[in-house]
């Protein structure tokens, strides 16, 4: 799956919207993406999922042990892109400002595939790289559905 099928699947869920947007990193845009569009449709959410998962398999990160995904929004590519690693999905959450992964033990030593939605700053993708690296794992990478960077935003992992 190429760049321009994954956008056409968000265009087919009425996922793409056009206006005058404030986005959660505090940019501006003409463009929003209502994600949540797209994962109320099980059938593409899966498509876009196994794609991401087959695209993470030849990017020779090695063995993978667990996905995790900052809430709310990396829970559900996270537990899907989990399914097709065939690896238990996890999500941090905020607690007083911080993510933490609340609901979940991790082992020490742990290799972690980080899975976002959407990356505009990378600064969710840092935090949750932060949260798991604080544990004591390591994060071998990090992927998302859709980089609204263009590969400029720097979360510190592959």
């Amino acid at each position: 799956m190429d760049g321009a099928e994954v956008i056409q699947g968000f265009k087919d869920s009425g996922a793409i919207l056009e206006g005058h947007f404030i986005l959660s990193s505090g940019l501006r845009s003409p463009l929003f993406i209502q994600k949540a569009r797209v994962f109320m449709y099980p059938d593409r959410t899966e498509k876009l999922c196994r794609a991401l998962a087959d695209k993470v398999r030849t990017a020779n990160l090695g063995p993978i042990d667990l996905v995790v995904s900052p809430a709310v929004g990396g829970i559900v590519p996270g537990y899907e892109t989990a399914r097709h690693l065939v690896v238990p999905p996890l999500w941090v959450e905020r607690e007083e400002g911080q993510f933490r992964l609340r609901r979940f033990e991790m082992e020490k030593g742990a290799r972690v595939l980080i899975v976002e939605d959407i990356v505009t700053t990378g600064l969710s993708s840092r935090e949750t790289v932060e949260a798991v690296k604080a544990l004591g794992a390591e994060v071998v990478g990090e992927a998302c559905l859709i980089d609204r960077s263009g590969g400029e935003a720097d979360v510190g992992v592959p």
